[in-house]
């Protein structure tokens, strides 16, 4: 009985060692005394106990690798770049993708910094950020050409991140600054240019209509002074002595115009021909005397 208990376990030991399952996105390869057998994918399976092997459990789902590069643009400005290659191994080619290739993710890598390395340096650090896309283009191309005889398909390769030192993006950021303020100097010069047309051609309109009020007004004191001076001639007065009276009652009107305003400044000269002429002499005088009292006193 003992023997038998001994067996049915082995038995039993032996059948669950037959059957195994590969998980769903997922590629077993099994070994034959060391030797690749097959691949097999999502499912119940069947192996020989003690002889098959299942060596390595492969992903076939959407892998990524983010590769970080230091490199120089042609007008010699270093630049850190981030590299994003999503790859995935191929389902009829999973034993190449883990025979023949020790390390995919160094093998990429390699590739993804002599792709970069060559291409970046032709181009100026405006035409990198510009031209990224071509550049994550270049990369796939190589990576799909090199990587799918080793079982692997490149399906995207994306610059994500370009990242210049910290001195070059401060002095983008002044030269972004700098532009900024130019232009918002040109709008500001152009708005006050606006206002000097504005306002100069409202001036030269009020000065229209003020040279017109006093046409206007100095028309209607000439009409005022004949129809007076007619009225006076009418009561037998003549025209010089009318001019005379008019001249004296618009010079007193005058006066009382001026003491009516307690803060008025005006300053009442001669009238005469020479009265600008006997002020000049009055000031010249004047003048001269008190230079003399200045030598006398020194």
């Amino acid at each position: 009985m003992i023997y038998i208990g001994v067996i049915v376990f082995f038995g039993l030991i032996t059948l669950f060692a037959s059957f195994f399952t590969v998980k769903q996105e997922t590629a077993a390869l099994v070994e034959r005394l060391g030797k690749f057998h097959s691949a097999r994918h999502a499912g119940l399976h069947l192996k020989i106990p003690f002889i098959d092997q299942i060596s390595k459990r492969m992903n076939l789902r959407i892998q990524q690798l983010d590769v970080l590069i230091d490199t120089k643009t042609l007008d010699n400005v270093f630049v850190k770049m981030k590299i994003s290659v999503q790859f995935q191994v191929i389902r009829n080619q999973v034993a190449d993708a883990y025979y023949r290739l020790e390390s995919p993710h160094d093998q990429i890598t390699s590739y993804v910094f002599d792709v970069v390395r060559a291409e970046v340096p032709k181009l100026k650090l405006d035409d990198v950020f510009l031209k990224k896309d071509d550049i994550a283009v270049a990369v796939k191309a190589e990576l799909q050409e090199a990587m799918q005889s080793y079982g692997y398909d490149i399906i995207k390769a994306l610059v994500t991140d370009i990242d210049p030192d910290d001195q070059v993006k401060h002095a983008m950021n002044r030269i972004n600054a700098a532009e900024r303020e130019k232009t918002a100097a040109e709008y500001e010069s152009e708005a006050q240019r606006i206002r000097i047309v504005a306002v100069a051609k409202a001036e030269a309109e009020s000065k229209k209509l003020q040279g017109q009020g006093i046409a206007d007004q100095r028309r209607e004191i000439a009409k005022g002074l004949e129809e007076s001076v007619k009225m006076l001639n009418a009561a037998g007065i003549s025209a010089h002595e009318a001019s005379a009276l008019i001249v004296v009652t618009q010079h007193y009107d005058t006066l009382h115009s001026i003491g009516a305003n307690n803060r008025s400044n005006l300053v009442l000269l001669p009238n005469s021909p020479t009265a600008a002429s006997s002020l000049l002499n009055d000031l010249v005088t004047s003048m001269a005397v008190s230079k003399k009292i200045e030598d006398k006193n020194l």
